[in-house]
């Protein structure tokens, strides 16, 4: 008969495993459901950098210029 022994290490690692795989099934099922939306039309495919200004370089050392 042997007797099985949980030290403190690994009843945490048990618990980092288990975090870790409610966290991956979390962001996969996300990822997934925002994909069938997209792809069914419900939810447009949106542009992160659509929200983004971008000014060139010469048009803020022209707008600089103009403050001075």
């Amino acid at each position: 008969m042997q007797f099985l022994y949980f030290d403190p290490g690994l009843g945490a690692m048990i618990v980092q495993a288990i975090v870790a795989a409610v966290a991956g099934v979390f962001m996969f099922s996300k990822n997934l459901v925002y994909k069938l939306k997209v792809f069914f039309g419900i939810t447009k495919k949106s542009d992160f950098y659509d929200d983004i200004e971008v000014s060139d370089t010469a048009d803020v050392e022209n707008e600089s210029k103009s403050d001075k």
